[in-house]
């Protein structure tokens, strides 16, 4: 499977070490599978640090399965109950190697802010949801799995 990755330099060797910890998913290293959502996150960190935009492509062993995973299928109570969590620096991830689900992007967390600042419930909330276009996300919470899952193929600078 190939996977995306965007920053602001080219990385051979990804590492969870760099990684911010607030974010949906807590600590690691994050990828997707949609190119056009790296891109994005390639230009968005690009602008804050005034560097160059750049997409790192990688190989991902189907082998992924054998791992620790925890799967969210939907924006569900349990997403939601997770991303919060994370976003306020619980370490709810590190019974997991892999985490894979939907992005808690600056659109969808505008919604999930509500709940998490306690205006709106939990019902409200995942009604809302419904009408975004969600984008997946692979948070790699364990170097080991980095290292035997992910084979770097190439970088390129986004325009």
């Amino acid at each position: 499977m190939i996977v995306y990755h965007g920053t602001t330099e080219e990385i051979k060797n990804p590492d969870v070490k760099h990684s911010k910890k607030n974010l949906d998913f807590g600590e690691g290293f994050y990828l997707t599978t949609y190119e056009e959502q790296a891109q994005k996150w390639a230009v968005r960190k690009a602008m804050r640090k005034e560097k160059k935009a750049i997409v790192n492509v990688y190989e991902m062993n189907e082998a992924w399965e054998s791992f620790r995973v925890l799967s969210f299928e939907k924006e569900d109570e349990k997403w939601l109950e997770f991303v919060c969590a994370c976003r306020k620096g619980t370490s709810l991830n590190k019974d997991y190697d892999i985490i894979r689900g939907n992005v808690a992007d600056d659109d969808v967390f505008k919604t999930v802010d509500m709940y998490f600042r306690g205006f709106w419930d939990k019902k409200r909330v995942l009604s809302e949801l419904r009408y975004f276009k969600m984008n997946d996300q692979i948070c790699i919470v364990k170097q080991e799995a980095i290292e035997q899952l992910l084979c770097f193929i190439k970088s390129y600078e986004v325009k």
